[in-house]
């Protein structure tokens, strides 16, 4: 691991997304799948993902976590997936974040693959970020790498 203990403690704020890509009619019936409620339970799963970091990417930290907020938005063509995470510490959240957006897109994956074979996940990345030596990132080209374009929160 990296050694972070001359960093200042200071509050870090990281925003990702991904998006599930779904059929209509599957994305219509998210409440009630098979299993259950798909929306509420990859929100969940997104917020224990994001507590878990350090148990599952090699040399990450572990961070005190002030706020998880995990969102599933209905798309076009299926949903979006954005994830808020903050924390006060000496490094930052953006694993968290995007850990939080990957498992809440699995989970939504698991929850509607019986009615849903074509479900892809696409587009998994950092939207945003601030606090710590770097500062404030924010993505300048939100098409960039072929993902389409997104508001940041």
């Amino acid at each position: 691991m990296v050694d972070v203990s001359g960093k200042a403690i200071t509050r870090r704020e990281a925003v990702a997304s991904c998006r599930v890509l779904l059929l209509p009619e599957t994305t219509a019936r998210l409440a009630s799948m098979p299993k259950g409620d798909a929306v509420a339970v990859a929100r969940i799963a997104g917020v224990l993902a994001a507590k878990r970091v350090d148990e599952l990417i090699p040399l990450a930290h572990t961070l005190p976590l002030d706020q998880v907020e995990v969102e599933v938005e209905p798309a076009d063509d299926g949903v979006r997936i954005v994830s808020r995470v903050i924390c006060t510490a000496r490094t930052g959240a953006e694993l968290e974040a995007m850990m939080a957006c990957s498992q809440a897109a699995l989970a939504l994956y698991d929850m509607v693959k019986a009615v849903d074979k074509e479900a892809v996940i696409t587009d998994l990345r950092l939207e945003a970020k601030d606090g710590g030596r770097s500062g404030r990132y924010r993505r300048v080209h939100p098409a960039s790498h072929g993902a389409p374009d997104a508001s940041v929160p």
